[in-house]
């Protein structure tokens, strides 16, 4: 008995697996009439030329419009720092201090020298003007004192270490008693009222990039708006790419310098064309497809396309201005198919 019930459990469910295949089948079969019938439904969109801007993406860093760094010159203990980042100071001001009594620098005999130098012209001068020394003895005594004038500037430079430029500190790379050596990177003063950029492109992107170009750099959700200042016309053999240096507006200090930034590049020189979105073609048999609603009736095009623009491409042969391209429901459809527009764009 029990075998006879296992049986007929099993012949019941292969039953019901047929009769389940059955409806799919059906329900299959009454959709494909329902389509053969009222028609695939589909939206469409009007192909009409539209101006063609090409933009190009890049990702580089940001730097002030003009940018100095200062290095130690001595091995020595930093005594003092004057002033902080984001500081605005002027060219010559002093903003690290070593100590003067460092033997490398010498900063008490080029003191004293300078000094002896500066009175020694004085009154060399004085002489020559009453008379008693010649143009030739006083001119030699004053390029004494130029030389000695520059170097004594330097050893300035070594143990108070000024501004090279006016600007605000953008970077400070020691501490008070920090020990550095010669060529430590002591700070950086940057002009950051505007920030420039230099990356490399292509040679397949570089024709569509001229000097004056649109450009825009975003960093997180701020945006600044620049120029193209310079396109090199010469590839530069190591990078294998030119070089592109960009300009943007910063006056009110939206972003520091030094981030990496979204620079985009908008040219105008793409005239007018057809552009499609890329999900709107089909490929088959390695030829670029696109249905056209012609009277109720999808129809196949092959088409050439050119450059991509985004998520866009042009279309350089296939579409012509007024045509209905499918943009959905494309991908149930094959030549000669009835559809049904339920959105014309």
């Amino acid at each position: 008995m029990r075998k006879l019930i296992t049986i007929f459990s099993c012949l019941f469910i292969v039953v019901q697996f047929f009769s389940g295949c059955t409806d799919e089948k059906n329900n299959a079969k009454s959709m494909e009439q329902l389509y053969k019938e009222n028609g695939v439904p589909v939206k469409v969109e009007t192909i009409k030329k539209v101006p063609i801007v090409i933009k190009h993406t890049y990702h580089a860093v940001l730097t002030g419009i003009k940018e100095s760094k200062a290095s130690a010159k001595v091995s020595d203990k930093v005594e003092k720092i004057y002033f902080s980042v984001g500081d605005h100071v002027k060219k010559d001001q002093v903003i690290i201090s070593f100590p003067i009594d460092n033997p490398a620098a010498q900063y008490n005999q080029a003191k004293v020298s300078f000094e002896h130098a500066r009175a020694t012209l004085k009154r060399m001068q004085d002489l020559y003007k009453n008379g008693g020394i010649s143009l030739q003895e006083f001119e030699n005594t004053r390029t004494q004192f130029e030389v000695v004038k520059a170097n004594w500037e330097a050893v300035k430079q070594f143990v108070k270490v000024q501004a090279p430029i006016s600007g605000i500190i953008t970077q400070i790379n020691v501490q008070e008693s920090d020990n550095v050596k010669p060529g430590d990177p002591l700070f950086t003063i940057s002009q950051t009222y505007k920030l420039k950029s230099k990356f490399w492109v292509s040679e397949s992107e570089i024709k569509d990039i001229h000097k004056g170009d649109s450009a825009s750099a975003t960093w997180g959700d701020i945006t600044i708006k620049g120029r193209v200042i310079q396109v090199d016309l010469s590839l530069n053999a190591k990078k294998q790419a030119f070089g592109v240096a960009v300009e943007f507006d910063n006056s009110q200090k939206q972003i520091q310098s030094g981030v990496n930034a979204e620079i985009t590049i908008q040219g105008d020189g793409g005239g007018e064309g057809i552009l499609i979105g890329r999900k709107n073609l089909v490929r088959m048999e390695n030829k670029n497809i696109v249905f056209v609603a012609t009277n109720g009736i999808a129809k196949e095009r092959e088409i050439t396309i050119g450059k991509s623009i985004g998520l866009d491409v042009k279309v350089v042969k296939g579409l012509n201005p007024g045509d209905l391209l499918i943009t959905e429901g494309q991908l149930l459809l094959k030549n000669g198919d009835k559809i049904r527009i339920i959105n014309q764009s």
